[in-house]
């Protein structure tokens, strides 16, 4: 009997094997903790979202693109550049292989540079196209993150976090953009902004906190706005100002307290030299930038933009609460709407139903503070009075065109309505707020019995409302990969039919090995090329020959198949005799040698 109550008991050697066993297992889920972090859900969340909500752009990434084979392939070509240069040869980024001989022909639109090491991998057309494609998707993971990031920094929760996430990333208006990268890559304004704030330790909910300053956060979030910048300045250049006119109102508010209290407030050495070492990056990009745009517009005259672009994109009160075509929920609803508005993929500016109802109800939650709210509530209705444009008033002075006659580089951005990207997010802030009472609200509801299994899709309803508003159903069309004759034809070439779109895909086509070309379509027309276009109108002929000759092109590549209702139809049943020229047929397209 002693033997067998001896034996019930666990030995010492055991209780410590135990132990050790048991401290193991909690090191091995220790080091995986970081799984579960907040942040790494949020862009697990976000890589997931975006992938979900672009749907299909990842089904055939290596053969189709989003939206259409017009912009998107100009900035595919954009993206494979930027590496290639950048790789190959950095003094020349700027001077790229289209338009040519023009220079400076890279900065003719805005150029996406920031991209230039996912632009470094791979090579080749399906390179570009991959590329183009994950970077699509991605953009929308970024936004997703950066809105996410700020709205908890401002002191929003979780929920909030996630809801003003995908209300600003995936809102139904970017959906008339999905043509346009430069426009969607609007991440980096959300996430510069949570950082800084973070790094100066202020928030909306708890004002500024000295105890919680972060040098080092401040000097990233000025990095990533110097990197946002580098994408371009047509969602850029607002963020300039932006940070000019935080900057100025934050010293001039630190001043005042100063003054007020009869002492310093406490700011810090390490905070001060983290901004203006970060400030410096910052102002140093975009003046590089703003330079090298200034030389094109030098260079050709033409390209500086009247007034009447900003007159024509302005879109009227309506395109607020109209959807784009591409919107699954609202698309078909809001046609009758788009039929009143002159150009809608600039007009039709719904950032999403749900959100604006959540915003409406966050100037009155008491999350933020009352003077926060109002200033939120005013950034609200300051912006879509700068988005009418010239619909403000019957010409927009005061107003957007008063900005864009007195600030430097303003009258370049011709479209108002981009000016959404603030509007939403200062939505998606004050729905933030809306939603951190709600989730506070429910917790409290459902703190016993059935009602805690309920919760949880209680708290999923405006998360659900706001996802069916971003389905999409954004058309993917197939991109023609470039004929094998363009490899046999040496550099530069002129590629006929030239002119307009078609431009843009051998652009993309570029791509594998970027021979010099002439062709290229931008905002404004060059010079050269306008005369090229003219001259080459009867090639091939004396004429024309000569001409190709003078200015370095010793090739022609036509596709007659794409020729019709051109001056190039009847192309290949044009003489040659005399020219001292060669032609070469490569599977249905003419190769000419000069």
């Amino acid at each position: 009997m002693t033997t067998g109550s001896t034996d019930a008991r666990p030995s010492a050697e055991s209780t410590d094997h135990d132990r050790v066993s048991a401290n193991g297992s909690r090191d091995r889920w220790g080091r995986w903790r970081w799984l579960r972090h907040e942040w790494t859900l949020a862009v697990l969340g976000g890589l997931l979202l975006a992938v979900v909500l672009t749907w299909p752009t990842m089904r055939h990434p290596a053969s189709t693109i989003p939206n259409d084979i017009a912009d998107p392939t100009l900035q595919a070509w954009q993206l494979a550049w930027a590496g290639h240069a950048v790789l190959s040869d950095p003094l020349n980024l700027w001077h790229s292989n289209t338009f040519f001989p023009e220079r400076y022909t890279y900065a003719y639109s805005d150029t996406l540079l920031g991209y230039a090491p996912i632009g470094m991998l791979g090579s080749g057309f399906e390179a570009a196209l991959v590329r183009y494609n994950v970077m699509y998707v991605l953009v929308h993971a970024l936004a997703f993150v950066g809105a996410y990031a700020l709205v908890r920094q401002l002191g929003a929760g979780r929920l909030g976090g996630a809801v003003a996430g995908v209300a600003w990333a995936f809102a139904p208006w970017r959906l008339a953009h999905a043509g346009h990268l430069n426009i969607l890559s609007s991440g980096g304004i959300a996430l510069c902004l949570a950082m800084l704030a973070r790094g100066h330790g202020w928030s909306l909910r708890h004002g500024y906190r000295p105890e919680r300053r972060r040098p080092g956060w401040a000097l990233a979030g000025w990095l990533v706005a110097a990197w946002q910048v580098s994408l371009g300045f047509a969602i850029g250049l607002p963020l300039v100002y932006f940070l000019l006119a935080a900057v100025l109102v934050g010293a001039a508010g630190y001043g005042w307290s100063w003054w007020r209290r009869r002492e310093r407030p406490p700011f810090g050495r390490r905070l001060l030299v983290a901004d203006l070492a970060g400030g410096a990056v910052f102002g140093a990009v975009t003046l590089l930038l703003g330079l090298v745009y200034l030389r094109v517009v030098d260079l050709n005259p033409q390209a500086e933009r009247s007034l009447d672009w900003t007159e024509m994109f302005s879109p009227p009160l309506i395109g607020f609460a109209t959807a784009p075509a591409d919107s699954w929920l609202w698309g078909d609803r809001h046609a009758a709407a788009r039929d009143q508005l002159s150009w809608p993929p600039e007009m039709a500016l719904l950032p999403g139903m749900t959100l604006l109802w959540l915003a409406a109800a966050g100037l009155f939650v008491p999350v933020y503070r009352a003077r926060h709210r109002i200033a939120l509530g005013l950034g609200v209705l300051g912006t879509v009075l700068l988005g009418l444009g010239a619909t403000l008033g019957g010409d927009g002075d005061p107003g957007y065109l008063t900005l864009s006659k007195h600030l430097p580089g303003w009258d370049a951005l011709r479209t108002p309505g981009r000016m959404m990207h603030w509007t939403s997010l200062l939505l998606a802030v004050l729905a933030a707020g809306t939603l951190t009472a709600f989730a506070t609200a429910v917790r409290r509801w459902s703190a016993d019995g059935w009602r805690r299994r309920l919760a949880p899709a209680v708290l999923l309803v405006p998360l659900v409302l706001v996802g069916l508003e971003a389905v999409n159903r954004t058309p993917h069309p197939e991109v023609p990969p470039p004929p094998a004759a363009l490899r046999t034809a040496a550099e530069p070439m002129l590629v006929l039919p030239a002119g307009g779109g078609i431009d843009l895909i051998y652009m993309l086509w570029t791509t594998d090995g970027f021979p010099r070309v002439t062709n290229g379509l931008a905002g404004f027309e060059p010079a050269t090329q306008a005369q090229t276009r003219a001259v080459t109108a009867t090639f091939p002929d004396a004429g024309s020959v000569a001409y190709l000759r003078g200015i370095g092109v010793r090739s022609v590549v036509a596709l007659p198949g794409w020729a019709g209702g051109t001056p190039w139809e009847d192309i290949a049943a044009r003489p040659i005799d005399g020219l001292g020229i060669t032609r070469e047929d490569v599977d249905g397209v003419l190769v000419y040698r000069l």
